[in-house]
């Protein structure tokens, strides 16, 4: 063996030792990827007539698979000197790759197990076609934690990560919001480092265009089960329950984003202006389907996530410390969260009217 590849070798293995991603990967906090179950039956229930005409394009497309070749190295794919990176850049960029990696991987291990609970042929096509996607977006991101030296093992994880139940409306609810911001975040980073390429420090970020449409289609596909059912964004219960969604999707991302100063800081971007662009992408996209919509300019807004952000930085103080100090010092954090939240969520909403037709095009 050459010294360059011993050179690499020790390299990987420093990284391994540093970096447990098997263990980040199956921790189960309010910030963290979740794997989730449901009422399958139910699922199996859904009748798509009422938005037939949409449902079979967007399937079409799906069985076209646009992205069949994309989720490969080529020649643009640019090696990287992960020993030359700054510590705490590296820290967080590889928390951000084993969280999104979580991610997409939940949502392969979710879709599979509907495909294969399911006897209706419309909802087992769609969910086969979406796993198979997030499959590919989750080992693409592993191949980038390998290179590393710190894959995710993603069998073992399916065995070992906890699970939470959902009702199905807030899947529904939950991963239309998942995948849409996806597509805003991905497309927002990509359209920056496009104008600014020296600050373009890996080459995975090269991928997000195309990935987009995945994300995108797939965020398409649960609008499309929302519109089967007209109660579940009309109903006054249900408004709430969008409400609900639409806060914590939004304020859990602004907490998560701040814990990767040093990752935004590389990327050249100001988490602030980045999270509020992402909201605002989002938002224009489900007016398509919600018949509310967050005012992410409220005076209340951005002061309430900025205590969202500080209440996490205090639980998670108060958890490092341990004790009964620690315990009090969560405790108060946890308390700080939660006024923080229920200020958030209680900014009047805008009221919204969906459009008859919810298929749509994503926007570059």
């Amino acid at each position: 063996m050459n010294a360059h590849a011993t050179t690499h070798d020790e390299l990987h293995a420093e990284i391994a030792e540093k970096f447990d991603t098997d263990a980040m990967a199956q921790e189960s906090t309010l910030l963290n990827p979740r794997f989730y179950t449901t009422d399958f039956d139910e699922m199996d229930r859904i009748d798509v007539s009422p938005v037939r005409e949409e449902w079979d394009k967007l399937i079409g497309q799906m069985k076209a698979d646009p992205n069949k070749g994309h989720f490969k190295k080529n020649a643009d794919w640019d090696q990287i000197d992960w020993d030359g990176m700054d510590p705490a850049l590296k820290r967080e960029f590889i928390d951000f790759l084993v969280s999104s990696c979580t991610a997409e991987f939940s949502g392969c291990v979710l879709y599979k197990e509907m495909k294969r609970r399911g006897t209706n042929k419309d909802i087992c096509e769609l969910f086969n076609y979406m796993a198979r996607d997030e499959a590919r977006h989750a080992g693409f991101i592993n191949d980038a934690l390998r290179e590393a030296g710190v894959a995710v093992n993603l069998g073992f994880l399916t065995k070992a990560k906890k699970y939470t139940y959902f009702r199905p409306k807030f899947i529904y609810y939950a991963t239309y919001l998942s995948e849409k911001i996806g597509y805003a975040r991905y497309i927002t980073i990509y359209r920056h480092l496009e104008a600014n390429p020296e600050q373009r420090f890996h080459p995975i970020f090269k991928w997000f265009r195309e990935w987009c449409n995945d994300e995108f289609s797939h965020g398409e596909a649960f609008a499309l089960l929302m519109r089967t059912d007209p109660k579940l964004t009309e109903s006054f219960t249900n408004k709430l329950w969008i409400r609900f969604f639409l806060t914590a999707v939004y304020s859990t991302m602004y907490v998560r984003d701040h814990a990767r100063p040093e990752f935004h800081k590389a990327l050249g971007v100001d988490i602030e202006w980045y999270d509020q662009e992402v909201y605002r992408k989002t938002s224009a996209i489900a007016r398509q389907v919600f018949p509310v919509e967050l005012d992410i300019d409220h005076p209340r807004w951005l002061p309430n996530l900025r205590r969202m952000e500080a209440a996490f930085r205090k639980m998670d103080a108060g958890t490092k410390q341990g004790g009964v100090a620690g315990r009090l010092r969560k405790l108060a954090g946890t308390a700080q969260a939660a006024r923080a939240f229920a200020s958030l969520y209680l900014i009047p909403v805008k009221k919204t009217t969906p459009p008859a037709s919810v298929r749509m095009e994503p926007v570059y």
